[in-house]
């Protein structure tokens, strides 16, 4: 039997009722799992290398997705894809919730046992919000049974309940002929992105990326803003924060990811992590 322990913040943000608890599945390709208690925390616009699955318990959570606002009421399924610029925060009161974060390697894998054949890409999902109920309570019941405080289920019934969960989603809800809209990018702005990816640990200067991509300083942002969805410096950020995510999954020190990923300081990463993932580096390293 597998008896996790998530690790509990502390963190003195989440004083005025806000918790979190975070904790790994690694036999699943290092399935993430949290749970969270939300009345001020607000996400900063983001993207995952994993699949975000969302079940409200309670309250409300809005959320920015695919050039929309989001709502989320309990009882329903938020689901963001791989690569999906995202955010969320309370709407009204607050809100509790329960998210996984599968990998597209899991995702793929169950998608093809149901089919019966390989397929050319993870699945996707049309839709930004389902309602669901059967669906919610089987996420809501997956995510206790995987929870470290549950000493009364084995590995087996784990698998089998998540298996179960993300094949039903995939069934009712996945895509997995069509293929998901491509933002169509200029040759200048994709210079841009992989020159940003192989100098993330760099002080990369505006007027240096505006001359890479053949623009005006000004023309440069308003340019990237729109073909990727974030501003020059919000996407260096984000990269930072998904390198920085591989590198604490490995076991890597805060310290020394904030140094290899380009932060200020480890105060810098723990602000830009907590502010996309909820929690911070130190808790999610020791997951």
């Amino acid at each position: 039997m597998t008896v996790m322990t998530p690790e509990v913040s502390l963190d003195p943000e989440l004083a005025a009722g806000d918790e979190t608890f975070f904790w790994r599945v690694p036999r699943h390709h290092g399935l993430g799992c949290l749970r969270a208690t939300f009345r001020r925390h607000s996400y900063a616009r983001h993207t995952h290398d994993t699949y975000a699955i969302a079940a409200v318990l309670s309250g409300c959570e809005t959320f920015f997705h695919r050039g929309e606002q989001r709502y989320v009421w309990a009882g329903s399924i938020a689901i963001v894809c791989p690569d999906e610029i995202h955010d969320g925060e309370p709407y009204g009161g607050g809100f509790e919730y329960r998210t996984f974060y599968p990998s597209q390697e899991l995702m793929q894998e169950i998608a093809e046992d149901i089919v019966g054949r390989p397929l050319s890409r993870p699945p996707w999902f049309r839709q930004s919000v389902i309602v669901d109920p059967e669906l919610a309570r089987a996420h809501a019941d997956l995510h206790a049974c995987l929870c470290h405080d549950n000493v009364w289920t084995c590995e087996m019934e784990q698998d089998t309940r998540l298996v179960a969960f993300l094949a039903g989603l995939i069934v009712r809800w996945a895509d997995l002929d069509g293929v998901p809209p491509v933002r169509c990018e200029s040759k200048g702005i994709v210079r841009v992105r992989d020159y940003l990816e192989a100098n993330l640990a760099r002080d990369v200067e505006l007027a240096e990326l505006a001359k890479l991509a053949g623009l005006s300083r000004s023309h440069f942002i308003r340019a990237f803003q729109r073909e990727t969805g974030l501003t020059p410096h919000a996407y260096l950020l984000d990269r930072r924060f998904r390198a920085a995510t591989r590198l604490l999954g490995r076991g890597n020190a805060p310290g020394d990811v904030a140094a290899a990923c380009g932060f200020f300081d480890q105060s810098h990463l723990n602000r830009v992590f907590k502010a996309r993932m909820g929690v911070t580096p130190g808790t999610f390293r020791a997951a």
